[in-house]
C-alpha cells in the first residue's frame, strides 16, 4: 500500500522537476514562453510545425496560435481523440491501438509520423517537425500501470522519431499544461542542438 508520505515525495519531486524544465529554457530568457522560444527558432532555422493531439485537446495548436506571427512556421494540427480518428486520419493501426493501447509509445509515434506524411505532399521532411501527444488526463481512466497523469508524448523530423513518458500531477487542467510545455520544450530541445 503506497503510504501519504510517499505520495507527497513523489509530488514534491515532480514539482522540482517542472521547476527545473522550466528554468532550462527561461535562464537566459526569463519572460519568454516555450511557445514563442519555439516559434523563433522554427523562424531562425526555416522550418515548420504541425501536432497531433489527444489528452491535449487542441491545447498545444492554441499556445502556438496566441503568438503572433505564428502561421509562418506553423502547419496545423489534428485532434484525434477517438481511436477511429487515430486510424482515419492519421494512420494509427487498429492492431497498434488493440495491443498497446491510446496512451502508448508506439501510437504516439505512429501519429507523429502520420501527420508529417499527411503533410509530405506540401512540406518537405527535412523542414518539419510534428508532435504527438496521448495520455490521460483524469480525473477518470487512470489504470495501475498507466495512471492519472500519465503522457507519452512523441516527435517525429526528417524521418527519426523519438518518444518520452511522463508521470504528471495536479488536476485535468494541470496535467494538459504540462503535457503541452513538454510537448514543445522536446520540440525546442531537438531543435537547438540541430546546424543551423
Amino acid at each position: 500500500m503506497v503510504k501519504r508520505h510517499q505520495i507527497v515525495i513523489v509530488h514534491i519531486f515532480c514539482e522540482f522537476f517542472m521547476f527545473l524544465t522550466r528554468y532550462r529554457y527561461n535562464q537566459n530568457m526569463a519572460s519568454e514562453k516555450i511557445e514563442a522560444l519555439l516559434g523563433a527558432l522554427l523562424i531562425q532555422k526555416r522550418m515548420y510545425l504541425a501536432t497531433a493531439e489527444s489528452c491535449t485537446g487542441g491545447l498545444i495548436a492554441n499556445r502556438i496560435t496566441d503568438i503572433p506571427g505564428s502561421s509562418a512556421y506553423f502547419l496545423g494540427g489534428m485532434v484525434t481523440y477517438s481511436y477511429p480518428s487515430k486510424m482515419q486520419w492519421l494512420g494509427v493501426k487498429e492492431e497498434t491501438l488493440n495491443r498497446y493501447g491510446a496512451v502508448s509509445r508506439e501510437t504516439v509515434v505512429e501519429m507523429a509520423f502520420g501527420v508529417a506524411h499527411n503533410l509530405e505532399s506540401i512540406c518537405d521532411a527535412s523542414k518539419l517537425i510534428t508532435i504527438a501527444v496521448s495520455g490521460i488526463a483524469g480525473p477518470d481512466g487512470g489504470t495501475p500501470t498507466k495512471p492519472v497523469g500519465f503522457v507519452w508524448i512523441g516527435w517525429f523530423f526528417n524521418n527519426d522519431l523519438r518518444a518520452t513518458s511522463f508521470q504528471f500531477q495536479g488536476d485535468r487542467i494541470l496535467i494538459k499544461n504540462q503535457s503541452v510545455d513538454q510537448a514543445l520544450l522536446g520540440a525546442y530541445n531537438w531543435l537547438l542542438d540541430l546546424p543551423n
